[in-house]
């Protein structure tokens, strides 16, 4: 491993200067034809760094005239970093785009349209439909997706098998008496992992847009194809009553303050009999010392009354800054790093939904937790792909007054028609502008 070309977050100050001062490692070529390219990331930890490196390892030795230097600022400064990088016009070559930063980076026209050079790429046939619709947006190419971050229910086999059920829930109404009959607070055991604290609000849009499912607009999920908010549906009403029961009827109380630590260790310690999360807590629960592997599975996401349920799929990938000097390199870069056994292997060891249509025959995807969202994924007409507006600049201001009003009705401090009232007026106003 070449740990001389890696700009590790010791280095990312250095970095940043460097390029805020106009010396940037991308701007380096030879008279030999050799280029260096500088790549940065923004979702860093180090096992997943480690696997990015491997994967430039590989492209180095495919590509001796290609040299990439990495770049891994903290988490929490990364979007901070590519932003002052990519305002500088230097510095950065190849970099993760996600889709709470395409909006304002594709604005500032920061980020290259790679549509001509992908022209023909044989990429694209192995993708499935989610990866191409996202990297294809509005006709424009910005990134390409790495994975997905999408939900499925979590479920304890045993408890649904030990209270009379055959199989999972398929609908809301299925869970709420599924998580209904096997709550026993007496045996601490209780139906549903409720999510009321930070971002729980996503769990309760989630609902809602399944249950308006045959109406949404699958480009922004909270509207209908009439322009209305999906909150001034009626039937809206119908999911929220649903869903504020299972808290209720089927949750512990202190479920009113849980986040997804919480909720996911209530689901791993053996408490609660139902999960709605992300794939990567599939890893976390084959860890558990608590859950043996036949005690527990996955199914699709539960459908509202339409019969249909949404996937929201939040995602991120890799892009080509405008400023980039090398745009040839870094999109062969791109290429590689979304295509193939790079694309796959990355997936794999970042727990995400792959981009890679032929995944869905490998053992990995195809059998065990994984096998929810590869049945999702082949039956869009049923887990409808959508679109939230999570690049609009109130998406965070949103997020916290949504999470209050959720906390709220759970404490009995609002009604369900007065939040309902509240979102509906909320994104009428802003989309209104």
């Amino acid at each position: 491993m070449k740990r001389n070309r890696i700009l590790t977050t010791a280095a990312v100050g250095v970095a940043t200067t460097l390029a805020l001062a106009g010396c940037s490692a991308g701007d380096g070529g030879d008279a030999s034809g050799k280029v260096t390219i500088q790549m940065v990331e923004s979702l860093t930890n180090p096992a997943r760094t480690e696997i990015i490196q491997g994967l430039l390892d590989t492209f180095e030795k495919a590509n001796p005239d290609i040299t990439v230097k990495l770049v891994s600022p903290p988490t929490d400064q990364a979007d901070q970093k590519i932003q002052q990088m990519l305002q500088a016009g230097t510095g950065i070559d190849v970099l993760e785009v996600r889709d709470l930063t395409v909006g304002p980076f594709t604005n500032n026209k920061w980020i290259y349209d790679m549509t001509a050079d992908l022209k023909g790429w044989d990429g694209w046939d192995a993708m499935t439909e989610n990866a191409k619709a996202v990297a294809q947006a509005d006709g424009k190419t910005y990134y390409i997706p790495y994975g997905f971050y999408g939900l499925t229910l979590f479920y304890r086999t045993d408890l649904v098998k030990a209270a009379g059920f055959a199989e999972a829930p398929h609908s809301y109404d299925d869970l709420l008496k599924q998580a209904t009959a096997i709550q026993d607070p007496s045996k601490n055991q209780y139906g549903y992992a409720f999510r009321g604290g930070a971002n729980g609000y996503g769990n309760a849009v989630q609902a809602i847009s399944s249950y308006v499912a045959d109406d949404i607009d699958t480009k922004n999920a909270y509207l209908l194809t009439s322009g209305k908010t999906i909150f001034s549906a009626p039937e809206a009403k119908t999911a929220l009553e649903t869903y504020f029961k299972l808290f209720t009827q089927a949750s512990p109380p202190s479920a009113v303050s849980w986040g997804y630590p919480e909720m996911v260790e209530g689901f791993t310690n053996g408490s609660t009999a139902f999960l709605l999360q992300d794939p990567e807590v599939i890893a976390t629960v084959e860890a558990s010392t608590t859950l043996k592997a036949d005690q527990w599975g996955t199914a699709p996401l539960v459908v509202g009354a339409s019969g249909k349920a949404t996937q929201p799929l939040a995602t991120a990938g890799w892009g080509v800054a405008e400023s980039s000097k090398h745009k040839e390199a870094a999109v062969k870069l791109v290429e590689y790093l979304t295509s193939g056994k790079a694309a796959v292997d990355f997936a794999k060891g970042n727990s995400l939904v792959p981009i890679i249509a032929s995944a869905a025959d490998d053992s990995f995807y195809k059998e065990g937790p994984w096998a929810a969202y590869v049945t999702m994924t082949q039956d869009p007409a049923t887990y409808i792909p959508v679109v939230q507006p999570r690049g609009v600049s109130w998406w965070t201001e949103w997020g916290q007054k949504a999470d209050k009003e959720v906390q709220q009705v759970l404490l009995g401090d609002m009604t369900q028609d007065e939040l309902l009232t509240s979102w509906d007026t909320y994104w009428t106003d802003k989309l209104a502008g």
